[in-house]
């Protein structure tokens, strides 16, 4: 079947046990350089920090590795999380990422912490400044930066503006995108509960900008694709196992798909696993296929972003060289 909305890519540069951390962001820059052979439209990276199995904690570093690496797709981060970070160095990270790679390059801002509290507050030194209020005002800051609009001037900013969206898994952000008239991506993988609500109220409070005319959605899915359901589920209890871990306060790296089969779950522990895989995407490439469209019929997503982790590299490949064939 062919999907009705075009496909991304959202890495999160999982951490196999054993692995290193070089290994890990070489094969993330390969799977970019397969996303683009196969039509991806955009590769996103994410930012989280202070987990074992992610090593996606410097976007602005990932963003140029794989946008080097590769020449039509466009490269991003899924998200910065803005808090974390004066506006003026986002501005200026991006800002040079775009002068090399002029339309090219995607700014994706989240305005959660990406981490736990002891980390944030490393990262910001404080966890003063975190609100609402103060989100929507570092939003204005880092735009004024990339025009002649600020009394500072970001020199490599100036001039060399990435395409802006805003990220989210709650209704604020979507609101915040749809007042601003900007592109919004909603964490389905997170909270697969709020995502039509969330759209639905980024629509109805959308504004025409000189960004956007009309409102423009996608949704990230966690999407696992085999040749057959047998293998997809096998190969599913490594993000099984490694999300029961983090959920109970013993994060680690990946686990492989044996050590998930031989692991003792209890019942509450099964009933923890349904609530957080419950909204994951895995089977064979129809149905796979079957339930993106479904997703998308559902909430009126324009673009599906996808991410998946698997142990093996090459089962990460073909997951997504699957639904690249399959859903076009």
């Amino acid at each position: 079947m062919s999907l009705s909305v075009p496909l991304s890519v959202l890495d999160l540069c999982p951490v196999p046990t054993g692995e290193s951390i070089g290994e890990v962001i070489r094969r993330s820059v390969d799977l970019a350089v397969h996303a683009e052979r196969w039509s991806f439209r955009r590769y996103w990276v994410a930012e989280h920090h202070n987990v074992p199995g992610i090593a996606s904690a410097a976007p602005a570093v990932l963003v140029g590795q794989i946008a080097s690496a590769t020449s039509t797709m466009r490269v991003g981060s899924g998200g910065v999380m803005l808090p974390n970070h004066a506006p003026l160095t986002v501005a200026e990270q991006f800002g040079t990422l775009e002068a090399i790679h002029p339309g090219r390059i995607d700014l994706g801002i989240g305005r959660a912490p990406g981490t736990d509290r002891v980390t944030a507050r490393a990262l910001r030194r404080s966890l003063e400044g975190s609100t609402d209020g103060d989100f929507s005002h570092q939003i204005a800051e880092l735009q004024a930066y990339f025009s002649d609009e600020s009394e500072i001037r970001a020199i490599p900013a100036e001039g060399n503006k990435p395409e802006l969206w805003l990220l989210g898994s709650t209704g604020y952000s979507a609101q915040l995108a749809g007042e601003l008239g900007l592109p919004f991506s909603f964490a389905h993988h997170f909270s697969p509960a709020n995502t039509k609500p969330a759209l639905d109220l980024y629509r109805r409070t959308f504004r025409p900008s000189g960004v956007l005319a009309e409102p423009y959605c996608l949704i990230s899915i966690s999407v696992l694709c085999a040749p057959d359901a047998a293998r997809a589920g096998w190969l599913h209890g490594s993000s099984r196992l490694s999300m029961l871990r983090l959920r109970t306060g013993r994060p680690s790296e990946l686990p492989s798909p044996e050590e998930a089969a031989g692991y003792p779950y209890s019942a509450a522990e099964e009933a923890v696993i349904a609530e957080l895989t419950g909204s994951h995407v895995v089977g064979d490439p129809e149905s796979v296929a079957g339930r993106l469209e479904e997703l998308v019929e559902v909430t009126g997503a324009d673009e599906v972003m996808m991410t998946t982790s698997t142990f093996s590299h090459a089962d990460r490949l073909a997951s997504y060289e699957l639904v690249a064939r399959f859903a076009r």
